[in-house]
C-alpha cells in the first residue's frame, strides 16, 4: 500500500507541472506575501538590513566550518569569493569616506572571513579546488558593472570617483554569486555545507531587498528622492531585486530537499 504523499510533495509536484509564466506569477505572489508579513512583524525596517548582514556572516561561518572540518573546498567557487571580497572592499572604502556606521563594522568582519576562505581555497586546500568546474569568466560581470557605474551612479555631493565606486559595488554585489551557481550547474550535485551557504546568501539577499522595498513604501517614495535623481534610485532597487531572483530557484529546491529529508541536493537540468 502506497504511503500518503506529504503536502509539500503534492504542492511541489503541482508547481513543477505549471508553465513558466505561472511559476513566475507564483514566485511574485510569494514574494509579495513575504514582504507583507515582514512589514507587519518587523517594526523597524532598518533591522532587516542588519539581519541580512548577519545571515551573510552565518553563511560564511558555514563555509569556514566546512573547510576546517572536511578539509576540502570541493563545490565552492573561488571566483564568487573573490567577487565578494572586491565589492566588500569597495563598499568599505565608500563607508569610510562617505558615511561610517554599524554596517561598516559588519562589512569589515565579513570581508575578513571572506579573505580567509579565499586563502584556504587558493593555498591550503588547493588540491580539492574544482577549477575546471569554476569556469565562469568574471570579466563578463566586472566589466559591465564598471561601465554601468560610470554611466549610472549617485548624484549626491560626494566626490565623483566615490560615487562611481558606490555604484560599482552595488552592481557587483547583485551578480557576485553567478560563478558559484555555475559551479553547481556543472556538478548538479551540491553537498550540504555548500547548499547551506548558498541558501544563506539567498535569505540575506531577500532581507536586503525587503529592507529597500519597505523603506520606499514607508517613506512613500521619498527615499528614492533622497538617493538622488535620474536612473540611480531605480537601479538600486533593480539591483536588489535581481540579487533575490537570481537565487530564488535554488532556494526553492533547497527547501524542497530539506523538507524531503535529503542531505545532498540534486539539481534538475535548467536550474541556476
Amino acid at each position: 500500500m502506497r504511503a500518503p504523499r506529504r503536502p509539500i510533495h503534492t504542492v511541489s509536484a503541482w508547481v513543477r507541472r505549471q508553465p513558466p509564466k505561472v511559476k513566475a506569477f507564483l514566485a511574485v505572489v510569494s514574494g509579495m506575501a513575504a514582504l507583507a508579513l515582514l512589514r507587519i512583524v518587523v517594526h523597524d525596517h532598518d533591522n532587516l538590513f542588519v539581519a541580512a548582514e548577519a545571515v551573510h556572516s552565518i553563511g560564511i561561518c558555514v563555509l569556514i566550518y566546512k573547510l576546517m572540518k572536511e578539509k576540502t573546498c570541493a563545490g565552492l567557487s573561488l571566483k564568487s569569493q573573490e567577487l565578494t571580497a572586491i565589492f566588500l572592499a569597495v563598499r568599505l572604502y565608500c563607508s569610510f569616506v562617505m558615511e561610517y556606521d554599524i554596517h561598516t563594522l559588519l562589512d569589515s568582519a565579513t570581508l575578513g572571513t571572506t579573505l580567509w576562505v579565499i586563502y584556504m581555497i587558493r593555498f591550503r586546500l588547493k588540491s580539492s579546488y574544482m577549477e575546471d568546474k569554476d569556469n565562469f569568466a568574471i570579466y563578463y560581470v566586472v566589466g559591465p558593472c564598471a561601465l554601468l557605474a560610470l554611466v549610472i551612479h549617485p548624484s549626491t555631493s560626494h566626490h565623483f570617483v566615490n560615487r562611481i565606486f558606490w555604484a560599482f559595488c552595488v552592481y557587483l554585489e547583485a551578480v557576485s554569486v553567478l560563478p558559484q551557481l555555475r559551479v553547481m550547474q556543472n556538478t548538479k550535485i551540491v553537498e550540504p555545507f555548500t547548499a547551506h551557504y548558498v541558501f544563506a546568501l539567498g535569505v540575506a539577499r531577500f532581507l536586503s531587498c525587503a529592507h529597500w522595498v519597505l523603506q520606499v513604501l514607508d517613506t512613500r517614495g521619498h527615499l528614492l528622492v533622497a538617493l538622488g535623481y535620474g536612473l540611480w534610485p531605480s537601479m538600486v532597487l533593480i539591483s536588489e531585486i535581481v540579487q533575490t531572483f537570481i537565487l530564488a530557484d535554488f532556494c526553492y529546491y533547497y527547501i524542497k530537499s530539506v523538507v524531503g529529508g535529503q542531505l545532498v541536493l540534486r539539481l534538475p537540468s535548467g536550474v541556476v
